[in-house]
């Protein structure tokens, strides 16, 4: 499966610099999201990605060693579960915040697409990155 044209690859994992990519494509969630009267009390899909540059260490195949995606992704759906939001910069923050709260976590890019906001665009969104 290719990328779509509007995603731009990334290259993260960096060998000389003992830097890992871990990543989340595509979390498909519910939000209670938006500024306008028609957007709140009731829910929006919207679409998060993640790219973390992660300072590797040497590890012995025990998930305590890595930042873990599961991890990321729960932490994702609490924080869209904790209450409405008005924008998705706002919830992009705070996943950046909370992913770069790890300290092997250099880098946190992340991206928050509202999928049904504009009738003729497939998503309109916001994409930052937050560093240590």
């Amino acid at each position: 499966m290719s990328l779509p044209d509007s995603v731009t690859p990334l290259k993260i994992a960096d060998a000389a610099r003992a830097i890992r990519h871990v990543f989340v494509r595509d979390l498909l969630l519910d939000a209670h999201i938006g500024v306008y009267a028609h957007e709140h009390g009731r829910t929006q899909p919207i679409r998060v990605n993640v790219d973390l540059t992660v300072s590797e260490a040497a590890h012995s195949d025990r998930l305590a060693n890595v930042v873990c995606y599961e991890t990321v992704v729960n932490d994702i759906k609490a924080l869209v579960a904790s209450g409405h939001l008005n924008l998705v910069e706002t919830l992009a923050e705070h996943i950046a915040a909370r992913c770069l709260v790890d300290p092997r976590v250099i880098v946190a890019r992340i991206r928050v697409e509202k999928l049904a906001a504009i009738p003729e665009a497939t998503s309109v969104g916001v994409e930052i990155e937050r560093a240590k």
